[in-house]
């Protein structure tokens, strides 16, 4: 019997054995071995994205198949950690918007679609899409495309921006609104009864005012755009004065927002339901709609603040990003420091549900310690209940209601203090809805 050592030694000897007699029957010329083809790996082009996606798989948002519960198969309600979307490895999605069940991607190319959509599509918010005439489709699994009525094949999508059953597309030509438009978010003419699950009607706004259209927003109900003079402007539902136009319930095309930005230069807008952060150039911050959850302290003690106010209470200094979600609110300053108040899960522990005034969440909750001294969180962005910031690693951290596990954590509980979310790329932009996520990263270099 052979102990294992020397039967590995036989082993080796046979192989160079073998190896030298197929050396010695077909020797290499070095001649020839300077004509081979030489293969080299290659760096990430910089158009690449990778795209991941986590949350509800129920409403096909998610653009992941998904499958009833039957006898023979148990599939999952909800992807509880990021997957990669498989749409993305075919096109180079550009930016994307989520909605309350539905996403849009942006995709960056000079000919064929350039929109795509996935996911609930009740009020043709992604388009109308039917397997056979007059059969609307009401929920769409994988991503498919959306025509936009353009004048030039060449033309990129800025932007777009979704609400609860409308999308906001900005574009060099303009903006196209498509989708739900009984309050007249998609700054048109409300038509009584109108049939928005047949309808196949996508709104053309080339200027505001005799302005280029910069920026857009929508909110639940109501949409938001920025002109290049920063000038802000509104349509939709305002009854808790979101529209920023007073008390008017609803308004049907774009009407300037005054109040106390008429005179300021504004170069962002966030809503995701029924309040309205707004930032300047100076980095302060305004805010307007239902404030019922004390994201705005007042003297009268109102709850809808139907024109925009001036949060001069805040003293966060600086801001460079705000996100406004359904009851709080999340800014972050010019230094990387991250303050929200309001109502609901705030970050700062299981105890802090509501505070009138910002709270601090400490920098080590976002990944800066001795190791990571110049991590800095430079982007927050809300959902409707939970709230994720992006830092300067390009690493992301959530906190909130963790409703169909929209936090990307693995489980399905909510989360007190921010979370750091495990997925293989650099995070660039963040894109929260009702119960999902997207996220657009550039692979580790």
């Amino acid at each position: 019997m052979l102990n294992n050592t020397k039967r590995v030694s036989y082993c080796i000897l046979a192989f160079n054995k073998r190896f030298m007699s197929v050396k010695r029957k077909y020797p290499i010329n070095p001649d020839d071995a300077k004509t081979l083809p030489v293969f080299e790996y290659g760096v990430s082009k910089d158009s690449y994205r990778r795209v991941f996606v986590w949350g509800n798989l129920q409403t096909g948002a998610l653009g992941v198949p998904y499958l009833k519960k039957n006898r023979n198969t148990l599939q999952r309600e909800c992807l509880g950690a990021p997957k990669r979307l498989g749409f993305a490895e075919k096109f180079p999605v550009k930016t994307a918007a989520c909605g309350f069940g539905f996403t849009a991607f942006a995709v960056d190319t000079d000919s064929g679609h350039k929109l795509y959509g996935t996911g609930l599509n009740t009020d043709s918010q992604i388009g109308r899409h039917e397997i056979r005439s007059g059969h609307p489709l009401e929920i769409i699994y994988f991503p498919q495309p959306i025509h936009l009525p353009l004048k030039n094949p060449k033309t990129k999508i800025k932007k777009i921006s979704a609400g609860r059953a409308h999308l906001a597309v900005l574009t060099d030509e303009g903006l196209f609104l498509l989708g739900n438009n009984s309050y007249g978010q998609c700054g048109r003419k409300i038509i009584q009864d109108e049939n928005y699950f047949m309808s196949n009607y996508i709104n053309h706004v080339r200027h505001i005012d005799g302005q280029t259209i910069k920026d857009i927003e929508c909110g639940q109900d109501h949409t938001l755009a920025i002109t290049e003079n920063g000038a802000v402007f509104s349509c939709g539902w305002g009854a808790d004065g979101q529209t920023g136009l007073g008390t008017f319930n609803n308004v049907s095309v774009f009407s300037r927002v005054k109040g106390d930005i008429e005179s300021e230069h504004i170069i962002k807008v966030a809503s995701r339901s029924d309040f309205v952060l707004a930032l300047n150039n100076k980095g302060e911050v305004f805010g307007w709609g239902n404030a019922e959850y004390d994201q705005i302290r007042n003297q009268r003690n109102e709850q809808q603040i139907c024109h925009p106010t001036h949060l001069k209470h805040l003293g966060v200094g600086k801001v460079q990003d705000v996100g406004a979600g359904g009851s709080f609110c999340v800014v972050v300053n010019d230094k990387g420091e991250v303050f929200t108040w309001g109502f609901g899960i705030l970050g700062a522990g299981p105890k802090v549900e509501q505070s009138f005034k910002p709270i601090k969440l400490a920098e080590s909750l976002f990944g800066r310690n001795d190791f990571q001294p110049d991590s800095r969180v430079v982007k927050v962005v809300c959902g409707l209940s939970y709230a994720v910031a992006v830092t300067s690693l390009g690493d992301i951290y959530a906190w909130g209601r963790n409703l169909r596990s929209c936090l990307g954590l693995g489980s399905e509980k909510d989360q007190y203090f921010p979370f750091k979310v495990s997925l293989g790329g650099y995070v660039e932009r963040v894109f929260c809805g009702y119960d999902h996520t997207v996220a657009i990263c550039k692979p580790f270099i």
